[in-house]
């Protein structure tokens, strides 16, 4: 099985390079190793049953529980068999590999009335959605190293209608939970499997680091409800590459705490790498924030391809936020049929409480977007910063919107931000298009 693992990821590479050998494509090898698990396990040993109605709640727990509490040297893999695994809520522990077979479905009961409750993260004060706490993910770790889920494509499925219609209808008593959260953790790889219909995020690192995410397929219907693919969170060393994401909110977001929280807790988000992502969304493809008052900083994405957007490049704060937003580099991306093609806003989002520091302003710098093609593009860019905190050292390089004939909006809009432009079409703003920028972005004149 883990060979198999390894084929997967090789061959997957080779052809998204056009048949070039594994070896000659960027890629997040090395970041974390890939254990090689000495021990094996089946849920099958522990009474799992997948028939799709019997509840496999105990018997993946007392199998986490084996895997915490034998400790066998290099930990153990433990093998879900092809079927659907019906389960409420499970924890993973350190030293373990979840693996899913072809045709293995774990699946979340949507029996909610007992589902476990945990404490607000530090760096939000609160649930995201609901004041108190929060519905736990329903896979969680925390405080774990050397984890990994992977297998050969099967599904990890949320069953998140239920939660949606609680979100629409009102009815939630606490923020939903995410289908996949690791907290406090580091050392983590989440390959070669289907996650979809999460209740709230798919997949949210929170507090890591060291952290791979390739080859992952994410799935929910366009009108679920803030349903992001993946959110790194106030982590450091993350990579995510080489997946398909189509969601109701943003394919990919980085985040790092919410107003006064976030500052207090001051953990930022660095040296995130995304690249070689595809996917349709109604709201961004590739999103930083609005959650930035830990700070952002080495955000680099690459050879995205994107259709079907709201908005394709989407980096967002707000009054209150404070923190940081620094060193952003976006090339390479292609995207078709989007209502803004980029969109740089100090206006976006909501607040914990009204007790944020209306004069904790964000601050946003050296952010290089290049390489960028669009076609059926309603708006070209709109970028707003702040009258107190204006957005600097914004450099557009070689972008090219083939904007939708006949309509009214402007084609870009422009405020409380300066930076420089070459080879933009359509013609940028003019505070991006004076020569006495250019130094700040390294364009030549």
């Amino acid at each position: 099985m883990r060979g198999l693992v390894f084929s997967i990821i090789l061959c997957f590479a080779a052809h998204l390079n056009g048949g070039a050998s594994a070896a000659e494509v960027e890629t997040c090898s090395g970041i974390v190793k890939m254990s090689d698990r000495n021990d094996e396990i089946s849920i099958a040993d522990f009474g799992g049953v997948g028939d799709g109605e019997t509840m496999n709640t105990a018997a993946f727990s007392e199998a986490v529980y084996r895997i915490e509490h034998l400790r066998r040297k290099g930990g153990t893999l433990l093998y879900v068999p092809p079927g659907v695994y019906l389960t409420g809520s499970f924890n993973l522990t350190s030293h373990m590999t979840l693996y899913l077979a072809r045709g293995a479905v774990i699946k979340a009961t949507q029996d909610t009335t007992n589902w476990p409750l945990i404490a607000p993260l530090p760096s939000y004060g609160r649930g995201r959605e609901l004041p108190g706490g929060r519905y736990m993910s329903f896979i969680h770790g925390d405080g774990l190293r050397d984890v990994i889920i992977t297998g050969e494509n099967g599904t990890i499925d949320g069953q998140g209608d239920i939660w949606w219609n609680m979100w629409r209808q009102r009815t939630l008593q606490f923020t939903r939970p995410n289908l996949i959260e690791f907290m406090n953790s580091q050392s983590i790889i989440i390959s070669n499997v289907v996650f979809k219909n999460s209740p709230f995020w798919h997949i949210h690192p929170v507090y890591c680091r060291n952290v791979v995410i390739h080859h992952v397929t994410i799935l929910a219907p366009p009108d679920s409800p803030n349903t992001d693919g993946i959110d790194p969170d106030s982590s450091s060393n993350v990579c995510i590459e080489d997946s398909y994401i189509s969601t109701g909110d943003d394919l990919v977001a980085v985040k790092s705490g919410w107003d006064e929280y976030g500052i207090a807790y001051n953990r930022p988000s660095t040296d995130i790498t995304i690249r070689r992502i595809t996917g349709s969304s109604p709201f961004a493809g590739i999103a930083v924030g609005s959650e930035t008052s830990g700070g952002i900083e080495n955000i680099l994405v690459e050879h995205i391809n994107l259709s079907n957007m709201g908005v394709g490049i989407h980096l967002k704060t707000n009054i209150g936020r404070g923190g940081f937003i620094k060193n952003i580099t976006v090339s390479n991306v292609y995207m078709e049929n989007v209502r803004k093609g980029l969109k740089i806003a100090g206006d976006v989002g909501d607040h914990p409480d009204d007790k944020y520091d209306p004069n904790a302003l964000p601050v946003m710098t050296d952010v290089s977007i290049r390489n960028v093609w669009g076609k059926k593009v309603l708006q070209a860019g709109l970028i707003r910063g702040l009258k107190d905190s204006p957005f600097s050292g914004v450099c557009l390089t070689n972008i090219s919107f083939a904007t939708v004939v006949g309509e009214r909006t402007p084609l870009w809009q422009c405020s409380d931000v300066s930076g420089g432009a070459m080879d933009v079409s359509p013609l940028p703003c003019a505070e991006l298009s004076s020569t006495s920028q250019s130094g700040a972005c390294s364009i030549p004149s």
